[in-house]
């Protein structure tokens, strides 16, 4: 499913909430506004904390759009050029670590709420969120922005410990808008400056996103091979059903698990290069959880390299063991970039 990187231009159109821009020269960069105005974000954020964050507490996990089926495998993935990464940032208070993971809600297709995962990423501006294309993207029919995109860090029962983020831009692959290519299931998002209810209901700045919860660093272009292959650290609120009914995750709390990578053969859906993980996490809610390599549980802080997109059961015994996640390569890199170039603000 992947295409050769035609040309480096990235496409920045400032269209309508539901359109997406489309690339220059064939560019492999998309964006798309979620809220892009002060008032529009305000709107936003008053839809999740109205009547006492009733639409936080009716929102339902996300479940993954399609079935992963497949296996990790004892091939390579060597990239073509060297590895590269960017350094994490550590949060403004102490607190229960890692900080910077949560969820995101937004409405979808169905015009109901829902969550995914998703992590805080060290960017120059402190205002991105690394997750799942399929957790910004509504893909039934020709895929468009969802509505009412926020992320709330340390998300649990409709609270919002550390303010809740408004997104103002989405950024993705080419690929993944056009052709649902689960190579490309990757977004980076741009958020407002937080806001926290006041006792009158008005809202309160609270800072930049990074600046509060730290922010992940990233790593891309690591190889993968049996031998060598990284453990990582899994960051995520799974929630369903594994095949076999059993339900061992609720979604109201953070989870983690700790895994080797490997590269991954799949059956369905098409995909060319895909990265497993060892994990017991089910699918609903997870989608977007952080990959974090060196992850330090005094700092709460590692390197992402890996988002899931998927869960798959390999044996088949009925539970899930294994997360599937775009391989992070230079062309990610590339979406990264442009989100992190981009500067958001404060919505009061």
């Amino acid at each position: 499913m992947r295409r050769k990187l035609l040309a480096s231009g990235v496409a920045l159109g400032l269209l309508g909430a539901t359109a997406l821009a489309t690339p220059a020269h064939a560019a492999n960069v998309v964006s798309a506004p979620l809220a892009f105005s002060a008032a529009e974000a305000q709107q936003v954020a008053a839809f999740w904390l109205a009547d006492g964050a009733a639409n936080l507490k009716a929102a339902t996990p996300f479940a993954p759009p399609h079935e992963v089926r497949g296996e990790r495998t004892s091939g390579a993935i060597v990239p073509s050029t060297q590895p590269v990464q960017y350094n994490p940032v550590a949060p403004l208070a102490e607190g229960d670590l890692p900080q910077t993971a949560g969820k995101v809600f937004f409405v979808g297709g169905d015009e109901q709420p829902h969550w995914c995962s998703g992590a805080a990423v060290h960017t120059q501006y402190r205002n991105v969120v690394a997750t799942a294309a399929h957790c910004v993207y509504d893909t039934v029919g020709a895929p468009v922005t969802t509505h009412n995109w926020v992320f709330i860090p340390g998300s649990a029962e409709g609270a919002t410990p550390f303010g809740l983020y408004v997104g103002k831009r989405a950024f993705t692959h080419y690929d993944f808008t056009q052709y649902q290519d689960h190579d490309r299931d990757f977004a980076f998002v741009n958020v407002y400056s937080g806001v926290v209810p006041s006792a009158d209901g008005t809202l309160t700045t609270n800072g930049r996103l990074a600046d509060i919860v730290g922010g992940q660093g990233l790593t891309f272009n690591q190889e993968i091979n049996e031998t060598t292959a990284p453990a990582v650290d899994i960051f995520g609120f799974p929630a369903g059903p594994h095949p076999d009914g059993t339900r061992p995750y609720t979604g109201q709390s953070l989870e983690r698990s700790t895994g080797r990578t490997s590269a991954m053969s799949l059956s369905s859906p098409p995909a060319d290069q895909l990265v497993g993980v060892e994990s017991p996490f089910t699918g609903d809610g997870s989608l977007g959880s952080a990959w974090l390599k060196d992850y330090s549980d005094e700092h709460g802080l590692g390197y992402l390299n890996g988002i899931t997109t998927g869960v798959s059961d390999t044996d088949g015994d009925g539970r899930y063991d294994t997360g599937a996640s775009p391989y992070f390569d230079t062309e990610l890199a590339m979406i990264f970039k442009a989100a992190a170039a981009s500067w958001t603000g404060r919505i009061t």
